[in-house]
């Protein structure tokens, strides 16, 4: 479901979204040039998956020189998106400019593929978009268009490689 206010931010939204944030509940929420986006945490099985690719990267992050982390804002406070995790340079902060990897993991009604745009003009290298419904990894290049491919070059592994990781949600669950 989506849902477009026009115009100033109604009192009661306002209410609401404060109210959001001072219970933590808007730490997935994002702002895409100027528009407030809610987003609702995600399926358990999700954050089973963020885990064991927050592992992955964090070993990428060692040899590589860079930060592992899950959930951070990439962009700037009036227009930002959250990535379910990523390998970005020192130092470590709030605000991120820029990202080498970021992955996504899929979600009903997420907006993944409407953020490549957004990726690449912030110099993101690699998206990795894992799916724990289908048990796969993408791989998507994002340097000029957005190409996939069957490896990360940022990782040296395969996508085949990458599933194999993962300690993926039972079928069914």
């Amino acid at each position: 479901m989506t849902t477009i206010v026009r115009g100033p931010c109604p009192p009661e939204l306002e209410a609401w979204l404060k109210r959001r944030r001072r219970l933590g509940q808007d730490r997935r929420d994002e702002v895409w040039e100027g528009r407030h986006v809610v987003a609702p945490d995600p399926h358990s099985n999700h954050g089973d998956v963020q885990i064991t690719l927050g592992v992955l990267l964090k070993r990428a992050a060692a040899r590589l020189g860079l930060q592992a982390t899950i959930t951070f804002n990439l962009g700037r406070p009036d227009n930002f998106r959250v990535p379910d995790g990523g390998l970005i340079p020192w130092p470590a902060g709030t605000w991120h400019d820029t990202a080498v990897l970021v992955v996504e993991i899929l979600s009903p009604d997420d907006e993944t593929f409407a953020k490549l745009d957004f990726y690449r003009r912030h110099g993101v290298s690699e998206l990795l978009v894992a799916d724990w419904r289908s048990r796969t990894v993408r791989c998507l290049a994002l340097q000029q268009e957005p190409q996939e491919r069957d490896h990360s070059d940022v990782l040296g592994m395969t996508t085949a490689q990458i599933e194999a990781e993962v300690d993926w949600p039972p079928v069914g669950k």
